[in-house]
């Protein structure tokens, strides 16, 4: 590793063996973190840019005097962090939430015991019963950015018409799946230049759910226009995300929603249901348009307008595009988190 044990400030545990939107945003935010402090990965799926600690490294650390910071995001990160502190570590610990519910007792108990609480959005802030500082997701705008030709990007993919719409994320019923097969069901037949494109996981548990909604498809005559892609890798879909004119944030509950500032992030128009931190970040009308949760009908309505006025949804993009760079890049991220550090070391 590049930062030897007694020179860190910043350990940023990733303690879960499954890959997640936690640990996504933990991977994009890390490698800018590493530029402001002397800080390392431990756990596994460590992203470039920043150092990793081994478990032998990691055991050099007991009895160390000078103050460490343990960047929480999950609930057995905090557990750890706070035996770890009781066994010696010179352990300061700092815990994310982007949770929108009731927390249960156990994480109420942990929550209390932690020196800093950040939460990703207002509402996040509002279920911890704990001081916390609002610092929202941010997003790496090299890497999701608007292709040089969003034709070319999008005839790459061999679909048919000239423009896409997408719903990303794992297919299940909390995302709104379903919701925007419904309104696709609808929209298209009126809309052939349109294909849509569900991009995402469809896992064991959620096979029935998959397969209804390709019942619902074959029914509506459109098994060529919604494309239901499966996991792909990470690079592919920021590919997807050029392709995109459209992007329908669907979710009925969301603890931020990255696809959110991703699809802005890459000039995409955007039509999200209030979950997560859609009401935060979008500006109702200008950078895109907000719909309730779970609504098929308020989704139809809202994305019609811009499927009957491409050039619209690319204006409505671009807007989308310069808010995300003003207001949730991975460096002003980067820097807010750093502002909490700072006095704990």
């Amino acid at each position: 590793m590049a930062n030897s044990p007694g020179d860190l400030e910043v350990i940023v545990p990733n303690l879960h063996r499954r890959y997640s939107g936690v640990t996504a945003t933990n991977r994009m935010v890390a490698p800018r973190l590493a530029k402001l402090y002397r800080a390392a990965w431990f756990g596994s799926d460590a992203p470039e840019g920043i150092s990793r600690l081994s478990a032998a490294d990691f055991l050099k650390l007991w009895r160390r005097k000078t103050p460490l910071i343990w960047h929480a995001r999950r609930n057995n990160e905090m557990i750890a962090g706070v035996l770890l502190r009781a066994l010696g570590w010179p352990l300061k610990l700092v815990f994310t939430s982007a949770a929108q519910r009731h927390h249960s007792w156990i994480t109420r108990w942990l929550i209390r015991r932690m020196d800093a609480i950040i939460a990703t959005s207002d509402i996040s802030a509002s279920f911890l019963k704990v001081k916390a500082t609002v610092i929202p997701h941010g997003v790496d705008t090299d890497v999701y950015a608007p292709p040089p030709d969003r034709a070319v990007a999008f005839a790459e993919a061999a679909l048919p018409g000239r423009y896409a719409i997408g719903c990303f994320g794992r297919v299940r019923a909390q995302k709104g799946t379903d919701v925007f097969v419904d309104a696709m069901c609808r929209l298209l037949p009126r809309y052939p230049d349109f294909t849509a494109v569900v991009v995402g996981q469809v896992t064991p548990e959620q096979t029935v759910f998959a397969n209804d909604l390709k019942k619902r498809i074959e029914a509506a005559g459109l098994q060529s226009r919604i494309v239901i892609t499966g996991e792909l890798p990470i690079e592919v879909v920021q590919r997807w995300y050029q392709r995109l004119t459209i992007y329908a944030f669907t979710s009925r509950n969301e603890g931020f929603g990255l696809t959110l500032i991703e699809a802005m992030a890459a000039g995409s128009a955007l039509v999200a249901a209030r979950a997560g931190a859609a009401a935060l970040v979008v500006e109702d009308g200008s950078t895109g348009v907000l719909i309730p949760p779970g609504d098929a009908d308020a989704l139809a309505a809202a994305l019609e307008p811009l499927m009957n006025d491409p050039d619209a949804a690319l204006a409505m993009g671009a807007r989308g595009r310069a808010r995300v760079l003003a207001k949730f890049s991975l460096d002003a991220e980067a820097a807010r988190i750093g502002e909490i550090y700072r006095p704990l070391l």
